[in-house]
């Protein structure tokens, strides 16, 4: 992944979080307990409609403490620190010494790198019933805008058809995908398999195929460049309808699946054209990478040794000959020393194993 442009840091904005609440205080949307600022949640007309859901209905359960708030969804802005203990993040505020409640800090941050509404929100399914409704709460209570226009939920991996879970130890770190001789671009490759919004059973099968498909992938950008040095063509024409219907899925919340799946509809119908445009084709596979990001322009033409150009060069006349058995031995003898050569209408392409 890329990282972010800005990485930062919540405890480093406790100024902006409690300006915030002092807003939501000013428009009359908190109350004060015991233990805490409170959000009221009944004064938002609109509240649960990301999730849909009857707030109405909502009562206390095991892990929502109703303590002094009136309602099960009023959720704490600040909460104070206990007199009998210091805790290692504390803060002084207008309302007494204490710390954030868990949502405010992503409101306030957001606000002040991204404004106050912003394109695309993300995150898990796990956050859509609670944190992002707070959040889309005290957000918009403040401002009177939407806070984000797109909301983007990815569904949970499971690894052995069970939610991969720290507390539980069922996980699979990158570091072991690393020691099992994977590449991190495997995995990448992996997600893009199935849609965001839908579960993922990881296994181990599943990471060596997609593995061997992106091998393949490479070995065809390799053919390109080795045909395109030799090609006199320019053209990017004949394939802008392959690229629209690619970037027509992208489009479509995200369609990786078909997205992926017209990549190598398009490499197929290549290999069996009898034209060929290879920078065309070299030009459509980077504009496709601009959003799968798998690396194509890090590619690089394989640099084969004299000896095996020597080889090649031979099997080759062999062919032109029709002396078969020559060739094929000649082949076999490149496959032993990890080079695999692949028969073209023009030029012969050397792909090392």
């Amino acid at each position: 992944m890329l990282l972010p442009h800005k990485a930062v840091r919540a405890t480093e904005h406790i100024d902006l979080q409690i300006n915030l609440i002092k807003k939501l205080e000013k428009k009359g949307y908190t109350y004060k307990t015991s233990d805490g600022i409170y959000f009221d949640t009944s004064k938002l007309k609109e509240y649960g409609k990301l999730a849909k859901k009857n707030t109405a209905g909502i009562k206390a359960g095991a892990r929502i403490e109703m303590g002094e708030k009136r309602l099960a969804t009023d959720f704490a802005l600040w909460k104070f620190s206990s007199p009998t203990e210091t805790r290692q993040m504390e803060w002084n505020s207008p309302w007494g010494r204490g710390f954030p409640g868990w949502h405010i800090e992503c409101s306030a941050m957001s606000m002040k790198y991204l404004g106050e509404t912003f394109d695309i929100h993300t995150g898990g399914v796990d956050h859509i019933q609670v944190h992002h409704q707070n959040e889309i709460a005290q957000s918009e209570a403040a401002t009177g805008k939407p806070l984000a226009r797109f909301w983007l939920h990815g569904e949970h991996l499971h690894l052995d058809n069970e939610k991969m879970s720290k507390s539980t130890g069922n996980i699979v770190t990158p570091e072991i995908i690393r020691q099992k001789g994977f590449d991190p671009l495997d995995f990448r490759y992996l997600m893009f398999t199935a849609h965001y919004r839908s579960k993922m059973n990881f296994t181990w099968e599943s990471l060596q195929s997609v593995a061997n498909a992106r091998r393949e992938l490479e070995e065809f950008v390799r053919e390109l460049l080795a045909e395109k040095k030799k090609s006199k063509s320019y053209i990017r024409l004949p394939y802008v309808s392959v690229e629209k219907k690619f970037f027509a899925m992208i489009a479509d919340d995200l369609n990786t699946p078909k997205a992926i799946g017209i990549l190598w509809n398009f490499i197929r119908s290549y290999r069996k054209a009898r034209t060929k445009n290879p920078t065309a084709a070299y030009a459509l596979l980077l504009s496709f990478d601009h959003i799968l990001g798998l690396g194509i322009k890090h590619i690089k033409q394989t640099t084969i040794p004299s000896s095996i150009q020597q080889l090649v060069e031979k099997r080759e006349v062999a062919r032109q000959k029709k002396h078969w058995l020559e060739a094929d031995s000649i082949r076999e003898e490149l496959q032993k020393k990890g080079w695999e050569v692949k028969d073209t209408s023009g030029e012969p392409v050397v792909i090392k194993k």
